[in-house]
């Protein structure tokens, strides 16, 4: 019965889970709630559970696989955070300097007030940028049609001359522009482009083979498409567009590196860096970042009395960190229990109850530790 549903799911068009899993991943597949995902769970020995679901184009029924591409959006801002952290190791910068420091421009820049723009109480600091208090917006005007067709040292610039909508360290606003501003200092201070940077700083080293800015022609191919609900309140999935980035990917006269949103990566990928991070800042006998950085980042840094808890790149709840990203790629660590966990798909949206899939591997992954 199970292989006359396949088949007739097919025959109309309607891919299915075909691999069966005791996660209970695969009816959120076959209800079309959720088009595919890969999902692992790593302890410090090694991926011990591991989910590879659904189609990465349902149009061309074509499979997910572990190596699979995904745009991790916001997921970058921990890895920013972490070449940041990189230099504030080596004493080059410190998370409280502040930003006109390194970039003049900053200088003079006023806070929207009740009649009209008023003076700074104090400087923004590179801790404020990447802890989103800086009061400055999610992006500039500038930043369109897409959020990558500006240089970076031109977009912080856009930054510069915009009012703060709050004073410095008043408020959570979640800035991709104070991200920006953060890989830019970084810029400035090493005397190396954002992108040389990371790649060999950060992604060789912890040996991330695929995470890029620019997919090339290959990596666009294993690039899984992303979706959308069909329809309000209706069953089915209909496919998205990445209408924040210019195309095409592998552009890299048109589209720029996106310290705050544009890294595009594989599960494997994005698990290297989070288990760095749950290691204290080492990788496989080589150490990355100090275990202080590490601290740092993962401690709350959004001050006391505001509701949202986040440190430097990552959101920090009671007993975990991690952070998503725009099309629902999720990563978390759970230093407690030595685990983490790399959910990866791409969507706008779920139908159904898809949006409760993520939590459904959570629970298995960590019931089958």
């Amino acid at each position: 019965m199970r292989l006359l549903l396949l088949l007739l799911s097919a025959c109309l068009g309607y891919p299915a889970l075909t691999a069966a899993d005791d996660s209970g991943l695969a009816a959120y597949v076959d209800r079309q709630e959720v088009a595919g995902l890969v999902a692992v769970a790593h302890d410090r020995k090694g991926a011990y559970a591991t989910v590879v679901a659904g189609y990465a184009d349902r149009s061309r029924f074509k499979t997910m696989r572990d190596d699979t591409l995904f745009w991790v959006a916001s997921q970058t801002k921990a890895m920013t955070a972490a070449a940041v952290m990189m230099l504030v190791d080596e004493g080059r910068l410190s998370l409280d300097d502040p930003v006109e420091k390194h970039l003049p421009e900053f200088k003079d820049q006023k806070v929207a007030g009740k009649d009209g723009p008023v003076a700074r109480r104090r400087s923004i600091t590179v801790r404020d940028l990447l802890s989103h208090v800086s009061g400055l917006p999610f992006k500039s005007p500038e930043e369109q049609p897409t959020l990558d067709g500006l240089p970076l040292e031109r977009a912080v610039k856009t930054y510069a001359r915009l009012t703060l909508q709050t004073q410095p360290g008043e408020k959570y606003q979640y800035s991709n522009a104070g991200i920006n501003t953060a890989a830019r200092i970084l810029e400035v201070v090493s005397g190396t482009p954002y992108a040389e940077f990371m790649q060999r700083r950060l992604f060789d080293p912890l040996g991330m083979k695929d995470a890029t800015f620019w997919p090339d022609e290959r990596q666009v191919d294993r690039l899984a498409k992303t979706y959308r609900p069909v329809a309000k309140d209706k069953p089915g999935l209909a496919e998205g567009a990445l209408s924040q980035l210019g195309q095409p990917l592998g552009d890299r006269k048109g589209r720029f590196a996106m310290p705050a949103g544009g890294l595009f990566a594989t599960a494997d990928d994005v698990a290297r860096f989070c288990l760095m991070l749950l290691n204290g800042g080492e990788h496989e006998g080589r150490r990355i970042l100090s275990a202080a950085a590490v601290a740092a980042m993962i401690s709350r840094q959004t001050p006391a009395g505001m509701k949202e808890s986040y440190g430097l790149g990552l959101t920090v709840g009671p007993d975990s960190f991690g952070h998503g990203g725009a099309q629902a790629t999720h990563m978390e660590v759970i230093p407690s229990k030595g685990v983490v966990l790399i959910w990866m798909v791409q969507h706008q949206g779920f139908p159904g109850q898809g949006g409760r899939a993520r939590g459904t591997f959570q629970q298995w992954a960590l019931r089958n530790r």
